[in-house]
């Protein structure tokens, strides 16, 4: 069932954002600025995660076929973040909008205070009618550092911030069931939560500016609404594409959410590729964790510690066959859990509010 979004995270991609031949296209950018313009006006709350800042660089600045690839990058975004900035600036200034500009890096989501002092900071913004356009910071971020792409980063926001709903615009009409260049695929404009995996069916191409293909645009996507924020798929290139999705006369594929998750989770859920540790737990515990009781983890379940880390440390919970059965906030750090291991009568490792189950969990 479509909601009016209260807070609003758009994901505008690099294909969106470029011409064919990779010159900026300011006109569209103008475009999707003015739509944002109208929908703020009905008092919801925007944050943009906007590509673009690669493609705009080069652009600007043209570098020795012998550069390496990774300095390029680097050299690129650096350039092409400051006209990125700069031109969404004067577009919303025409609005009277004012905007703020925020890098990130995976390692601003991986500590939970920094991670709430982001928070602390985008809620502010908002608070105050400002757009916050939001990049990650490839200056610093390379290899594994890196989001997979602005997809990944657009969803951790959405989760951060508590948004209600995300729309993540690319240059087709959203998910297909093949191709989409190819005629006989079909789009698939309702994902209901409840869908297996699409993996199979989902074309693995990628775009010619972005890092991401539609497989991680739908694993995104999927993630968002397992925590309870509506999620749009929806071609960036077509006209008034932002109003027709809320009008429902736009071609766009809808993700149905699931039950709103508490923000402890919504943090932990991305944190798969955060975490500092691991521990094994036994049946009982997983047993014990996946029923309808509310349970926490406790020492007496855990068979084994793996890692160096810390109390507040993201810890991935696993079965004795290897299965990942969630992640959760340390209570103490490795050196203590591994003294308690087995032990009854102990307080909780993993509490019940900072423990997040994967669905398979």
């Amino acid at each position: 069932m479509l909601q009016k979004p209260k807070i609003l995270v758009i994901k505008i991609g690099s294909n969106v954002l470029t011409k064919e031949g990779g010159q900026p296209d300011v006109e569209r950018m103008d475009s999707l600025v003015n739509q944002i313009a109208s929908l703020k006006s009905e008092r919801i709350k925007i944050l943009l995660v906007s590509s673009g800042a690669v493609a705009f660089g080069r652009g600007e600045i043209k570098l020795p076929e012998k550069t390496d690839p990774i300095l390029k990058k680097q050299i690129w975004a650096s350039s092409g973040q400051i006209e990125l900035i700069n031109t969404y600036k004067r577009l919303f200034k025409n609005h009277e909008i004012n905007i703020s500009q925020i890098l990130v890096t995976k390692e601003d989501f991986r500590d939970r205070k920094h991670y709430l002092n982001m928070r602390n900071c985008l809620l502010g913004l908002i608070a105050q009618g400002i757009v916050p356009v939001i990049n990650e910071n490839d200056t610093v971020a390379i290899t594994e550092l890196m989001f997979t792409d602005n997809d990944e980063l657009a969803s951790l926001t959405a989760a951060m911030v508590n948004a209600d709903s995300l729309i993540l615009l690319t240059n087709v009409d959203g998910i297909f069931n093949g191709n989409p260049a190819d005629p006989d695929s079909k789009l698939i404009s309702l994902i209901g939560n409840k869908m297996p995996d699409l993996g199979g069916i989902i074309s693995p191409l990628k775009s010619s500016f972005g890092r991401g293909g539609m497989l991680t645009k739908t694993n995104m996507a999927k993630k968002a609404a397992e925590l309870g924020i509506q999620v749009w798929i929806a071609n960036g290139k077509k006209e008034d594409i932002l109003l027709n999705v809320f009008s429902q006369k736009a071609s766009s594929t809808y993700f149905e959410p699931n039950q709103r998750k508490q923000s402890p989770k919504k943090w932990l859920a991305h944190g798969d590729q955060y975490f500092k540790g691991e521990v094994v737990i036994n049946d009982g515990a997983k047993t014990a964790l996946s029923s309808n009781k509310i349970s926490s983890l406790l020492p007496v379940g855990i068979i084994s510690v793996k890692g160096d880390f810390s109390k507040g440390d993201i810890i991935r919970i696993t079965d004795e066959n290897g299965l990942k059965i969630g992640l959760g906030k340390a209570e103490y750090p490795a050196s203590i859990v591994q003294e308690k291991i087995g032990l009854k009568n102990q307080k909780p490792f993993i509490h019940y509010d900072y423990l997040y189950l994967f669905q398979n969990g």
